[in-house]
């Protein structure tokens, strides 16, 4: 069997993996090895790296990492061993690795239904593109990053509906940052989204004067980049004395009110642009103690007791 260092063969694996995926994706994988992975494991050869070693990794890193953030690290590690088999350069393992436990509990963060008629009411008395573009994400649950790379051409006002089908974001690459715009992740995330009325009683009379080729969030050839938009969203909540959530929370609380209303899950899965409708349950479908009551007593009611 040859030998290969893991810096060496890291640095090959990049070369291959550039051609392979999405830009973004490949500078999340360079910031992984640079930040993380290649100071760990540089001066290894490929061979002598074991399930021993990786779990030593996952041990130090328990106390600076998430435990997501530190599974997404070994996913690479994973990924570059699996290539190394390939080029016989070491031996396939099955790892058997124990991840540290989250000590804070996962919650989605959602407007209530007061918080969201407080907000939708300032954005339509207060009406500019930036607003617009708010009240589009509180009623599509589309991203940021898509949001912001929307333009006047994807919104179809016939059949009153929006396609998303790209997203903007800035990466880390090569000691920089920048901004790029590219199709989004998965075919599952490229969707048509209805527009309610709340949003066609705006849109229907701008897009007889507006430029097709234009941003709708800046109305002009230029995007708002994300970080940009986020702060605007955030000095709004302060604004308006609402909770300072997430920029996500517009998504979350869309599909939230679609589970309200008994929507159909795989629906509302089409809609989000989810890749399968386990993370749309995973998130927003969570019965309470009252629904669990209700579903054992309507399941065993024709007993007589």
């Amino acid at each position: 069997m040859a030998k290969i260092k893991f810096k060496e063969f890291a640095k090959q694996w990049k070369e291959e993996k550039i051609k392979q995926v999405k830009i973004s994706t490949y500078c999340v994988y360079d910031l992984m090895l640079k930040n993380h992975i290649s100071l760990y494991f540089d001066d290894l050869y490929l061979h002598e790296i074991d399930e021993e070693i990786v779990q030593r990794f996952i041990y130090d890193k328990t106390n600076e990492l998430s435990p997501k953030s530190i599974k997404d690290l070994i996913v690479v590690v994973k990924m570059i061993l699996m290539q190394g088999v390939k080029k016989k350069y070491c031996q396939i393992q099955q790892f058997d690795l124990i991840y540290p436990k989250s000590n804070k509990e996962e919650k989605v963060s959602v407007f209530s239904k007061l918080e969201q008629k407080k907000l939708t009411e300032y954005l339509i008395n207060n009406f500019d593109f930036k607003n617009l573009g708010l009240l589009i994400c509180l009623y599509t649950g589309i991203r940021i990053g898509e949001v912001s790379a929307i333009k006047w051409s994807d919104i179809d006002i016939d059949n009153n509906s929006i396609s998303i089908s790209r997203t903007l974001q800035r990466i880390y690459r090569d000691g920089k940052t920048e901004i790029i715009e590219e199709t989004c992740k998965t075919n599952k995330s490229i969707r048509t989204i209805p527009l309610c009325r709340i949003i066609t009683k705006f849109i229907k009379p701008l897009k007889k004067i507006v430029n097709n080729e234009f941003y709708v969030i800046s109305n002009t050839e230029k995007p708002i980049e994300p970080r940009t938009y986020r702060v605007y969203y955030k000095k709004i909540l302060e604004k308006l004395d609402l909770r300072i959530i997430k920029f996500h929370s517009t998504r979350h609380s869309f599909a939230t009110r679609l589970i309200e209303s008994k929507a159909d899950v795989k629906t509302v899965s089409s809609i989000l642009g989810h890749s399968n409708v386990a993370t749309t349950l995973n998130l927003y479908v969570h019965p309470n103690d009252e629904q669990k009551k209700k579903s054992i007593e309507k399941a065993f009611k024709y007993i007589n007791y």
